[in-house]
């Protein structure tokens, strides 16, 4: 289950980050109200395997033809504080396409969209927790925060399913991106070594010869290296 506490300062985004302009509007003016929690909200949905295609998890292998790009795997688990595996939660992660674009219409970035990407993905993580999805390696692209500014390549994660008592989104980067230093969501995070649980390792050991490298993205619920979660 989903313990909502005090964090440990710097271990989480901010509300307001003013740095991330759009935080301004959306962040809260007054404090926030605790409500408590209803029976249903605390055993929290369960999901079954229907609905969920064999190419679900493959973002290459939704359409007719292979998506341009580079083919990277993304492998973890999702745990709690003491390392126990989340069975049956539902993954979802969607991603902008190899040139940094988005199949959104609000995306009007000055780069091609590519019609055999669109850029979404969804599993259940298995019973020791573990997932594994196949996609392209996102581009990078701007997005009129401030003066030059360009988001570095990362993949969007939504994690629902029982004992979850909200939906959690995050966000993962992929390693040595000059880009993460100037990024003010990124930044958002005042511990840097609590940013940097957002940065995914490559895997070598993963990485399938000639064909994909890998990279592994663990999630941690809850406890000393838990993962930061956006606000929503």
């Amino acid at each position: 289950m989903k313990h909502y506490h005090p964090h440990t300062p710097g271990s989480q985004p901010e509300y307001l980050s003013p740095a991330y302009r759009s935080s301004v509007r959306r962040a809260p003016s007054q404090p926030l109200i605790v409500l408590p929690h209803t029976l249903s909200e605390l055993s929290g949905p369960v999901f079954g395997h229907a609905g969920i295609l064999p190419t679900d998890n493959d973002l290459t292998a939704q359409h007719v033809g292979q998506p341009l790009g580079e083919r990277i795997l993304v492998h973890g688990r999702v745990v709690d504080d003491a390392g126990r595996p989340i069975p049956g939660a539902l993954l979802e992660v969607w991603q902008a396409n190899a040139a940094g674009r988005y199949k959104h219409k609000l995306d009007q970035h000055d780069a091609p969209l590519d019609p055999n990407f669109s850029g979404a993905g969804r599993l259940l993580t298995r019973s020791d927790g573990s997932f594994e999805f196949q996609t392209i390696k996102p581009g990078a692209y701007p997005w009129g925060n401030h003066f030059n500014a360009w988001r570095p390549a990362h993949i969007h994660f939504s994690l629902f399913g029982a004992g979850l008592l909200s939906r959690l989104v995050t966000q993962m980067y992929f390693p040595g991106d000059p880009l993460h230093a100037l990024d003010p969501i990124f930044n958002s995070i005042d511990d840097r070594a609590v940013r940097e649980r957002l940065i995914s390792s490559f895997d070598i050991e993963r990485t399938q010869p000639a064909y994909a490298l890998a990279y592994r993205f663990d999630i941690v619920l809850r406890g000393r290296h838990e993962t930061p979660f956006e606000t929503l």
